[in-house]
């Protein structure tokens, strides 16, 4: 089973805590010998999905959108985005050099093109800017892969 994540970014420690909890649930219900987690690894949920699948003996395969898409993530995530990109069994490239919106979005494209599920960390509202969670579920439905919706009760993105 070829399952994708995408999900908020900057989420609170406290709503963390309550997404790692949630998705730790979700990979414990597959078979980790035929669970392959895609992600493109960002921080938040992209990497804290890429963990929980390959702590529970799971594969990953990374999609990287940009040439330059690991300088424009937080300097304090590049130590786990080398580390699972290590340990990726298969990376797939976008061909894209900026990592911009479009970039993400076509990374998004790509990812939800290898799947046979996606796992959305999103809180229903509207995507703060192209290439969000939201167009990324939007696309997902438009394509017919089935969109699985994690978010705790009660939790906020502010």
């Amino acid at each position: 089973m070829r399952v994708g994540i995408t999900g908020h970014r900057g989420l609170s420690a406290e709503v963390e805590l309550l997404v790692r909890e949630q998705l730790m649930h979700v990979v414990s219900g597959y078979d980790p010998t035929k669970l392959v987690a895609v992600s493109c690894i960002a921080d938040g949920p992209d990497a804290w999905f890429a963990e929980a699948a390959l702590g529970a003996g799971g594969r990953l395969d990374v999609v990287v959108p940009a040439a330059e898409y690991r300088a424009g993530l937080p300097a304090w995530h590049h130590a786990t985005y080398d580390e699972l990109l290590s340990r990726a069994a298969d990376v797939h490239q976008t061909g894209l050099t900026a990592s911009d919106s479009a970039a993400h979005m076509a990374g998004s494209e790509a990812l939800v093109g290898l799947v046979d599920e996606l796992l959305a960390v999103w809180d229903g509202r509207p995507a703060r800017g192209y290439g969000g969670t939201a167009d990324v579920v939007a696309y997902a439905r438009r394509t017919g892969v089935p969109v699985r919706v994690l978010w705790p009760k009660g939790a906020t993105r502010d």
